[in-house]
């Protein structure tokens, strides 16, 4: 981390994006927090001083704070120029990355900030992005002492500390978790911004790029700890929550995997098996969600048929996705519980050929995932790195959330800013 005094402790990079105001306004939240103790120096940046500015004053409208815009530095820089990405980077502790899909965005600005020794936080769900840089950038980082974080906000905190959180509730060794994802939403619905859809778009169209990433690194396997985790049909009933489930498709699977790498390898802590659905209620969505599944995967195949897919979000995507972004109301309505079955063995009890016995259950909830509970993540992991920094990885380095956080309370602040995590039930088998 930079040692250096250096003028802004947060930027927020890409703020007048449509995640990036609401990030911008949960920094000025953070930094007129009445418990505050210190200042909070921090800017906006992007390309735009009038959109930036207009962003600024929105959320001083909101927050009821009119003197907020005279407060906040504001850089201009581009994707496009290095020389403004490093001018940014050099000004900040730490830069906050809005800008995606990051497969075309990301790269210059983790190069801009290691180059110049700023620690990065983006929010990225891309598994194949947040794996090249870590191939890419992982030593560097390290020479510089400062940390490369991605997918801290609902992809993929949630679930990457709740593996963790698990584990530490348990009497025992977890050697397995499954999580099912349920999302709750008011009277107006549910609605996703594009700039998601097209993340997904991209990254079902290269799905082959991945698995090369992931054959050219090589990496040994973890060991297996305890009875192997069954995998679910596509299809299943989850007995525990009643309704049926599908795999879950985001970034979850491929950061809690390489957390628990890196807990095992770099820690020594036994591994734990994981697997992530989402819960799809009764057999009419089930149907629905098929149709809608199997037309996409097709449409994704082919340049025309990407093309359609993002011109037209709200008709191929049922309504769900749409260039506007959710309304106030709809966010308001909408919430999200995130449920860990675990299971393992006693303490004290040998993982070798016997079943599990002991289960755990236990929950994350919190507000509308996209754009309330992916800034506060966001920001309270920034936070974290600013104020826990004897309790991250000695070295900097590209890190999961879980590698970097592990050790740190991160999971207390996510719980003092709505995002709270709870045991349901612990019993022995």
């Amino acid at each position: 981390m930079a040692t250096e005094q250096r003028p802004f402790q947060l930027v927020v990079f890409g703020a007048s994006g449509f995640t990036g105001q609401f990030v911008t306004e949960e920094v000025a939240r953070e930094q007129g927090a009445p418990d505050r103790s210190s200042p909070l120096p921090w800017a906006v940046a992007g390309r735009s001083r009038e959109k930036l500015q207009r962003v600024l004053e929105k959320a001083a409208l909101k927050l009821g704070r009119p003197t907020l815009p005279s407060e906040v530095g504001v850089i201009i820089c581009d994707i496009t120029n290095p020389a403004s990405l490093d001018e940014m980077a050099k000004q900040a502790t730490v830069v906050l990355n809005c800008v995606g899909p990051y497969r075309f965005y990301g790269e210059p600005v983790v190069k801009a900030c290691v180059e110049n020794g700023t620690s990065c936080i983006d929010i990225c769900g891309e598994p194949e992005f947040l794996e090249l840089m870590y191939l890419k950038y992982h030593e560097k980082a390290a020479e510089k002492g400062v940390y490369i974080i991605g997918s801290s906000g609902f992809d993929s905190i949630p679930a990457d500390l709740g593996v963790i959180y698990t584990r530490n509730q348990m009497n025992g060794t977890l050697t397995a978790v499954e999580s099912f994802l349920t999302v709750h939403s008011g009277p107006e619905g549910l609605c996703i911004h594009d700039g998601t859809w097209k993340s997904a778009i991209y990254g079902f169209g290269a799905r082959s790029n991945l698995r090369k990433l992931r054959s050219a690194s090589n990496l040994k396997p973890v060991p297996l700890i305890g009875t192997k985790l069954k995998k679910r049909w596509p299809v299943s009933y989850c007995r525990e929550l009643n309704t049926y489930s599908i795999p879950f498709l985001g970034s979850d699977m491929s950061v809690v995997k390489r957390t628990q790498r890196y807990l095992y390898e770099v820690l020594e802590e036994s591994p734990v098996q994981y697997a992530a659905y989402i819960t799809v209620g009764g057999i009419t969505s089930v149907i629905k969600l098929m149709f809608a599944g199997l037309f996409f995967l097709f449409f994704v195949r082919f340049g025309i048929g990407r093309h359609l897919l993002i011109k037209f979000p709200w008709l191929f995507s049922f309504g769900y996705f749409s260039k506007q972004g959710p309304t106030q109301k709809q966010m308001d309505g909408s919430s999200f519980t995130l449920t860990f079955f675990g299971q393992g063995y006693k303490q004290g009890l040998s993982t070798d050929k016997l079943k599990p016995n002991i289960r755990i259950c236990t929950q994350v909830k919190g507000p509308e995932a996209g754009y309330v509970t992916t800034p506060i993540a966001m920001v309270q992991a920034a936070m974290t790195l600013l104020n826990d920094v004897s309790d991250l990885p000695k070295a900097g380095g590209v890190f999961t959330p879980g590698a970097a956080f592990s050790k740190t309370k991160l999971i207390d602040r996510l719980g003092q800013h709505g995002i709270e995590f709870s045991v349901i039930s612990s019993s022995e088998v």
